[in-house]
């Protein structure tokens, strides 16, 4: 298999239940809830994303003709530095589940790696994942029902991607994360009286972007 990303790069996990943790970002191209493409947004089953996904001109970047050398690259973009502590890579995208299998799974744990995934979760996922995050799309069927982390980007306008829809699956974690876009602030307030009221959920910010890391 021929796997494409868009980027491979070392930066904290700025977001979720991770934030602050050391890892690679291994970034998957393309999706299947948007082309990546602007003329395309409004048509979308996911319109509010706010990552390029398209190609795989990114730093790292590039097409890789087998699991080995996609791990071999992540492997090398880990510090030397760091090689104390357990390295983990973050398979993101677009939509990772397109193209991470059990092959690239295998490879990466055999290099140490501790794996963890960010999932739309229409695309149930291979055995061996080692953290499971599931962001819920819009309107879009979830295929995968447990895991990890739920984070949910809020608020959605679609009735079926409330927080309640999603409440009792078998998650450990939940997390609403306000949408950035033009009302920011105001779905940020909304996150947070949301949590308050429902303190099963508690709030993920995006910190890399107020921090300014990639």
């Amino acid at each position: 298999m021929t796997y494409s990303a868009k980027e491979i790069y070392f930066t904290l996990q700025g977001e979720g239940a991770w934030t602050g943790r050391a890892a690679v970002f291994l970034r998957f191209a393309g999706c299947n809830l948007w082309s990546g493409r602007e003329q395309h947004r409004s048509s979308a089953v996911c319109r509010f994303c706010d990552t390029d996904f398209v190609g795989t001109d990114g730093s790292g970047g590039g097409k890789f003709e087998s699991a080995e050398s996609l791990a071999e690259a992540v492997a090398n973009t880990w510090p030397q530095a760091t090689s104390h502590s357990r390295p983990y890579v973050v398979c993101t995208g677009g939509e990772p589940l397109l193209q991470l299998d059990e092959a690239a799974i295998a490879a990466l744990h055999a290099r140490g790696f501790e794996i963890g995934v960010e999932s739309n979760g229409t695309i149930p996922a291979p055995e061996g994942i080692d953290w499971l995050c599931i962001s819920p799309k819009g309107s879009a069927a979830l295929a995968q029902t447990e895991g990890d982390e739920l984070k949910l980007v809020y608020p959605q306008v679609e009735a079926d991607a409330q927080p309640e829809c999603f409440a009792d699956l078998e998650f450990d974690h939940f997390f609403l994360q306000p949408c950035d876009d033009a009302h920011r602030e105001a779905n940020t307030a909304a996150a947070i009286a949301y949590c308050l009221a429902h303190p099963k959920w508690r709030l993920s910010l995006q910190t890399h972007k107020v921090t300014g890391i990639p």
